[in-house]
């Protein structure tokens, strides 16, 4: 498999399983700082900025990325931190766009 962030997100309508957290476990070394929930139907990354700006920015970057792939996350935004979560609504689990988002997301802050 190539590398997630060199993938496209598939539209995602229902009618498949979620992965399974092996399967998920599998993917998250490809979306470092990532971590999945203890009933693995999400996974989450904070992100700390400097101030209010850089958060914003991040936030607008994100957003970028939410539409070109069709695949939105839940945000929090707060003044100096932004916490991301995704989770696939349409199967109410983690699909592999979930991963796709977040190493297109780390590699906004270069990682």
């Amino acid at each position: 498999m190539s590398a997630l962030k060199q993938q496209r997100c598939a539209p995602c309508e229902g009618g498949v399983d979620p992965l399974d957290r092996r399967a998920a476990e599998n993917l998250l070394p490809q979306a470092k700082g990532w971590r999945i929930n203890d009933a693995a139907n999400e996974i989450s990354r904070s992100f700390d900025f400097n101030d209010f700006y850089e958060t914003m920015a991040f936030v607008n970057a994100v957003a970028w990325v939410a539409n070109r792939e069709d695949h939105h996350p839940d945000l929090e935004v707060g003044y100096k931190r932004c916490h991301v979560r995704y989770s696939t609504h349409a199967i109410k689990g983690l699909s592999i766009n979930d991963f796709i988002c977040a190493a297109k997301i780390n590699d906004l802050i270069g990682e």
